[in-house]
């Protein structure tokens, strides 16, 4: 990273606090995770502050250092405050699509900054689209093919259900990461149009599985 961020550097301490907080306090977890039932009983402060929470030190710290790398590619190009709106905005995505899929499923609970760290990695992609990633620090492969199998796979978790991944929310955040980043910067259309279509195919493909009932 080229610069201190303090925006940045803030959120990384907020997760890292409130989480550890989190690991030792049952009661305080239970409290402020994502659960549909408390959700629409009028708990609304747990669509976010279920973001700051983690299941363990390795969900914390993946998601911390994938936010680490990738934070700065937005931030260079779009600046803090765009940044912010993505990652917070791509957090409240993952949990609304969470809302919608899950709504009648009461006792339905997830944790994690994942939702906002795939928006803020999609986001990165999509300004970026050619640049490679190193998939298991080995593997290089572009960054829209990543993008594009990365909904893919989420779409297929979601329908499988057969982990505790909360690909919902990784999907919803990756949604609001692509349009918030296209309304910061809508010159991506004319400057990236294959690309931005390409990365829109999966979340047509979603919402087209959800009204044929494929869900």
């Amino acid at each position: 990273m080229g610069t201190f961020n303090t925006v940045l550097v803030g959120i990384i301490v907020a997760n890292v606090l409130f989480s550890y907080k989190g690991f030792n306090d049952y009661a305080f977890f239970r409290k402020y995770e994502f659960h549909i039932g408390s959700i629409r009983s009028g708990e609304q402060i747990r669509m976010l502050s279920s973001g700051f929470l983690h299941v363990d030190i390795m969900h914390l710290v993946l998601n911390m250092y994938t936010l680490w790398i990738f934070a700065p590619v937005v931030i260079d190009t779009l600046g803090t405050i765009s940044f912010a709106m993505i990652y917070f905005g791509s957090l409240i995505f993952g949990n609304l699509l969470t809302m919608f899929f899950h709504k009648n499923d009461y006792s339905y609970r997830a944790v994690g900054a994942s939702g906002a760290v795939t928006g803020i990695l999609y986001a990165a992609i999509l300004l970026y689209p050619d640049m490679t990633l190193g998939i298991f620090f080995v593997l290089p492969m572009p960054a829209y093919l990543f993008g594009i199998l990365y909904l893919l796979y989420s779409i297929y978790g979601m329908k499988a259900k057969n982990d505790n991944i909360g690909h919902t929310a990784h999907f919803g955040g990756a949604m609001g990461g692509y349009l918030i980043t296209l309304i910061k910067m809508p010159s991506l259309f004319a400057d990236h149009t294959l690309m931005t279509i390409l990365l829109a195919i999966p979340i047509i493909i979603l919402f087209g599985m959800a009204k044929l009932g494929k869900l």
